[in-house]
């Protein structure tokens, strides 16, 4: 999407408002969908589609329960991060914005 749209809705007595239809298209929302919300500290609030159970990453979960339960039998080999590297770190990203919800891009660069 291109062109930058920008849409309102109405809130009730009760707090509650209809998703204008060209959000819902846009986002792909179905009845029962959930939506979920990003508040930056600028205020500014993100709409996007919350995942639903069946678009998990398959081998993320099983990797971060390996992760868990090798910290639990090992905390030793646990180790603090070097102050210098996250200095070289910080030095190579700079100033560097990242929106953790952006997509990723599909082209074959």
């Amino acid at each position: 999407m291109s062109a930058t749209l920008e849409l309102e809705s109405t809130l009730t007595d009760r707090y509650q408002t209809t998703v204008p239809e060209t959000v819902r298209r846009a986002l792909r929302l179905g009845k029962r969908d959930k939506i979920h919300y990003t508040i930056r500290p600028s205020g500014e609030v993100v709409l996007t589609r919350a995942a639903s159970p069946g678009d998990e990453d398959a081998a993320l979960g099983p990797f971060l329960m390996f992760l868990a339960r090798d910290i639990a039998s090992h905390p030793e080999r646990l180790q603090a991060v070097d102050a210098a590297l996250v200095q070289r770190l910080q030095s190579l990203v700079g100033e560097v914005e990242v929106d953790l919800d952006a997509q990723l891009s599909a082209d074959d660069e």
